[in-house]
């Protein structure tokens, strides 16, 4: 395998494409948090019940199923706007003119009056913020060679996370000492970042004419292909990746009513969970990458599997008594490390499962997967919580963390076979020319 060429800093500091995956990346990670826990936190103040709080998390499905119409967006244009912008760029454009939209629906919302209008415009911006990322990998993509995707991906994520602390933190200090909707239209004034970055960013036509892969070669193929590389064992594996996030989506459900629940102030989540909290959850990403290159992918999933897991047993204590500041940021702690941790471990072991021939739909789904059954419970957590409590909600879920790590014994030898394929194929000889290869 020849190795791809090293990018000098001068390479990065003059690439204009890597420079706007920031506003790109920025422009992905604003609405997450809009229409997840700091919407909650919203909706609890205004004094929904925590059943339909946790429901509404539902929106957030969109995310899962987003490589349903990726082809659309792949294969058809807008109309006018393509005419202007390109195909890829006039999905971007549409999408990113969505996702204002439905933030501004959000912002002149009164929930106690009108839950649903709420519910429809927080719906809109989900459906359009799972398409924009769609057409952004798809630009990514296209815009640059093998050996600029790295950086290109670093640029995003430095833009993901600073929408994030925009999202929670920001959103949250502009309700504390402002009110809601000026937060909420603020977040929709944002997203003009990554509009700007559209319209800079190059017009990449090129694979408008290209033939386009039919809905069995870009789904059936690549699970077909899994079938037969795996076998039986592809069971456990798909029941460990589906649940591997579970007790963390559930938890990032009912963390910020519980935070109001127990009288913390907007601006001490902001601070606590939305600030330092980010950082810690990247310190977290960092320790699963290094655990990785000392322990190896098996001992990094098992230990990400127990402690994230774990990590939930810290909300239970918070809600049984320990409701201080330094509880909530002992407890933040926790959390945030290990889901970081178990983040970087999961996404290792995902990548690792894919075959070079299907890799980019392969991830997608499995990507899919992990955070589709977290979801679907997590819409009803809300309802545990109503009927039994917090801890006993944050215990349940902590207790996922058993049959987790029976799974990761299960798939062990499967797991460090894997590794040994993965270190042949980068040992393996560069072909010769002339000589076929896997694309």
């Amino acid at each position: 395998m020849a190795e791809a060429r090293r990018l000098s800093v001068r390479d990065v500091l003059t690439d204009g494409r890597i420079a706007l995956m920031l506003p790109l990346g920025f422009s992905s990670g604003l609405p997450f948090l809009l229409v997840f826990s700091t919407l909650s936190a919203w909706l609890r103040e205004a004094g929904i019940s925590r059943t339909e709080i946790g429901m509404l998390s539902w929106v957030a499905l969109a995310y899962s199923f987003k490589f349903l119409w990726a082809p659309i967006v792949d294969r058809y244009d807008v109309p006018v706007l393509a005419r202007l912008l390109g195909r890829r760029r006039g999905w971007m454009a549409l999408s990113q003119l969505g996702v204002a939209l439905g933030l501004v629906g959000i912002a002149s919302s009164d929930p106690q009056a009108n839950l649903t209008f709420a519910i429809l415009s927080a719906i809109l911006v989900a459906f359009a913020s799972a398409t924009q990322d769609v057409v952004v990998d798809g630009w990514r993509i296209d815009a640059a060679a093998t050996e600029r995707q790295g950086m290109m991906a670093a640029s995003y994520q430095l833009g993901y996370r600073l929408a994030l602390i925009c999202a929670g933190a920001g959103a949250l200090y502009i309700a504390e000492f402002v009110d809601w909707r000026s937060a909420y239209l603020a977040m929709a004034a944002l997203m003009s970042v990554g509009l700007v970055g559209t319209l800079l960013a190059p017009r990449l036509d090129q694979g408008a004419a290209r033939e386009r892969p039919s809905l069995a070669a870009a789904i059936i193929e690549p699970l077909t292909d899994l079938f037969r590389r795996k076998g039986p064992i592809l069971i456990p594996i798909l029941v460990l990746i589906s649940c591997f996030r579970l007790p963390d989506f559930v938890a990032g459900v009912m963390a910020n009513p519980l935070y109001i629940d127990l009288g913390f102030s907007k601006a001490d989540i902001a601070n606590v969970s939305k600030l330092y909290g980010v950082w810690i959850g990247i310190i977290g990403a960092f320790a699963g990458g290094l655990a990785l290159t000392r322990l190896g992918l098996w001992w990094t999933l098992l230990i990400g599997a127990f402690i994230a897991a774990a990590s939930n047993l810290m909300f239970a204590w918070l809600a049984s008594g320990n409701a201080t500041l330094p509880g909530l940021t002992l407890t933040i702690s926790a959390d945030n490390f290990a889901a970081g941790f178990a983040g970087s471990a999961l996404i290792a072991y995902m990548s690792g499962l894919c075959s070079p021939s299907f890799a980019a739909t392969q991830y997608a789904l499995l990507s899919s997967l992990y955070a589709l059954p977290g979801k679907l419970i997590g819409g009803a957590s809300g309802a545990v919580v109503d009927a039994y409590g917090y801890p006993l909600l944050f215990t349940a879920t902590a207790s996922i963390g058993i049959p987790l790590v029976i799974l990761c014994f299960v798939v062990r030898q499967d797991t460090l076979q894997t590794v040994r394929e993965k270190d042949e194929e980068v040992e393996a000889p560069a072909p010769t020319a002339g000589a076929g290869s896997r694309a």
